[in-house]
């Protein structure tokens, strides 16, 4: 059993959005150095719990704690990389000078110290194996570079978890691997709840899995059978999530693929 501290809790949570229910009884436990893969159909509800642990969205009901705090008082201590970053790695902007937005404060609106920030930036690229690109353009840089770049962003508060959604969009299959190896050297220090339908990352680096359709499923195993997936989801909503899982070395698809 794992007794490391608990930095986030989710207890009976409730959201709806236009009378839709997106998640329901919500009930999540977040620990020191966890490394989560949130997994689940399209329209689940995933981002939404990202949202909600992040304070950018409140739930209907229920409580949710971020190191014993409510989650728009703990926000710094927490990086987080959105789905839709990678869409827009053609603004016109140098890398060093993404990763210090990272330092801006919304509530000051400047950045702290500009020259403590760019050096802090430029350690954090050293980090993440990207010296050699501190002064490229975005659009120069390859899909795994850019995630890394958003990384670093993330990291400039010195936060204590990182939220990712769905962080492998655009990056080929070499690039997945890399990227993969850097999430799980960073998991030594910090915390990690990622959004995926990436088994590969499931059974080879997470350390847990939960299951999110409109409800969440916890498990402290990375390894799951098809009789589980399939009491996860609904068959109506089973077809929208082809998941491969790979147990002992062999991929086994759980979910099958269909026909739209």
């Amino acid at each position: 059993m794992n007794n490391a501290p608990i930095l986030i809790e989710l207890k009976d949570v409730f959201f709806t959005y236009h009378q839709r229910t997106v998640l329901k009884n919500v009930n999540l436990t977040v620990r020191q150095n966890d490394y989560i893969a949130i997994i689940g159909p399209n329209g689940g509800g995933k981002t939404t719990l990202l949202k909600l642990i992040l304070g950018l969205l409140k739930p209907d009901s229920g409580s949710i704690v971020v190191q014993g705090k409510a989650p728009q008082k703990a926000s710094h201590i927490i990086g987080y990389v959105p789905q839709e970053v990678y869409n827009k790695r053609h603004f016109p902007i140098s890398v060093v000078d993404i990763v210090q937005m990272g330092a801006f404060s919304p509530k000051k609106h400047l950045f702290r110290s500009r020259k403590k920030s760019k050096q802090k930036a430029i350690e954090i690229l050293h980090r993440l194996n990207m010296s050699e690109f501190v002064r490229a353009h975005m659009r120069s840089l390859s899909g795994g570079q850019c995630q890394r770049v958003y990384i670093a962003r993330a990291l400039m508060t010195d936060p204590e978890i990182l939220l990712l959604d769905e962080p492998t969009t655009g990056i080929d299959s070499r690039g997945q691997v890399e990227f993969y190896h850097l999430l799980e050297s960073l998991n030594k220090t910090l915390t990690i709840v990622m959004v995926s339908h990436d088994m590969m990352a499931i059974s080879r680096h997470v350390k847990s899995i939960a299951c999110v359709n409109r409800s969440v499923y916890y498990h402290e195993q990375t390894e799951i059978s098809e009789t589980t997936i399939q009491s996860m989801y609904p068959d109506e909503t089973r077809d929208e999530c082809p998941i491969e899982l790979i147990a002992h070395g062999m991929p086994h698809r759980v979910l099958q693929h269909h026909e739209h």
